[in-house]
């Protein structure tokens, strides 16, 4: 159990030091080359982070990162509650580290100037419009999340991209608005740290209530669905029932029922007296 949580702190600790570098290194004005980086710099920092992180710890805690996910997937009984607390702990341990490695990184002017990349409702935006904001783009990341990763229908190797992609979607809608924390922890962490603590329950409370609602819909209505079949009632055709075995798609037995369960298998015709088998071509062929 404690592994595991080190294992959240870790990946949540670089998922919150690489995203609050990009921002602070754009509200510094810093660059690598060209001009600093942007909006489309943060998400992608963020999205392709999350990504590099779902596949290097997934097999070891299932690389939730984020408050939202573990209490979504605990309360409809995807994760247990007793590593609820310890998982909730190390990812906040991780996020105050995170926003202190993005301190280290670029000096007291990071904490002062940029705020540790601490997420803060835009001017004009009240508190009501950012809790919108937020618990919508949750919604987005977490039901992503619960896709990729609760549904066997779905392959595993496309989990990490698909949630990296999410959480660039994510931060690109509410960036301008709120920030785009999605997380309780990346929110937390640098407010913390930085002491900007402005509508800090909105960061809080909003990612959970998007993340358990989505997780509550995904597992109760959108996990029991399925693709359409084309042999719906319908769409059937008088005299011609689906079946399901070892034939092509589409197989239709017009004349005859079907086996009466996938496990049977169309026997060939034996050869009649009147006809002939040819071991050469394989064919029937009438005897002379």
């Amino acid at each position: 159990m404690v592994r595991a949580g080190v294992a959240e702190a870790v990946g949540t600790f670089f998922l919150i030091y690489t995203g609050t570098a990009t921002a602070a290194a754009g509200a510094l004005g810093k660059s690598t080359a060209g001009t600093p980086p942007d909006s489309l710099a943060v998400a992608l920092a963020f999205g392709l982070v999350l990504a590099a992180l779902v596949g290097g710890l997934g097999q070891v805690s299932g690389a939730h990162l984020n408050a939202a996910v573990t209490l979504g997937l605990a309360v409809t009984g995807k994760f247990p509650w007793r590593y609820v607390p310890v998982y909730l702990g190390f990812q906040l341990l991780g996020a105050v580290a995170g926003a202190g490695g993005t301190w280290a990184t670029f000096g007291n002017a990071a904490r002062s100037r940029a705020h540790l990349g601490a997420t803060v409702p835009a001017a004009g935006v009240s508190e009501v419009r950012a809790f919108i904001v937020e618990a919508l783009i949750t919604f987005l990341l977490v039901f992503v999340i619960m896709a990729v990763t609760t549904d066997s229908r779905v392959p595993a190797a496309l989990a990490a991209p698909s949630i990296g992609f999410a959480l660039v979607a994510a931060v690109l809608i509410g960036g301008g608005i709120t920030g785009g924390a999605v997380n309780p922890d990346r929110a937390l962490g640098p407010a913390i740290m930085s002491g900007t603590f402005t509508s800090v329950w909105v960061y809080l409370l909003a990612p959970i209530v998007g993340g358990i609602a989505v997780a509550l819909l995904y597992s109760n209505v959108v996990a029991k669905a399925s693709v359409p079949s084309p042999w719906t009632k319908a769409t059937r055709r008088p005299g011609r029932r689906p079946v399901t075995g070892p034939w092509p798609p589409g197989t239709t037995f017009a004349t005859h029922p079907p086996p009466d369960s996938a496990a049977e298998t169309v026997r060939p015709a034996r050869p009649s007296r009147r006809t002939a088998f040819s071991a050469t071509t394989g064919t029937l062929s009438p005897r002379s």
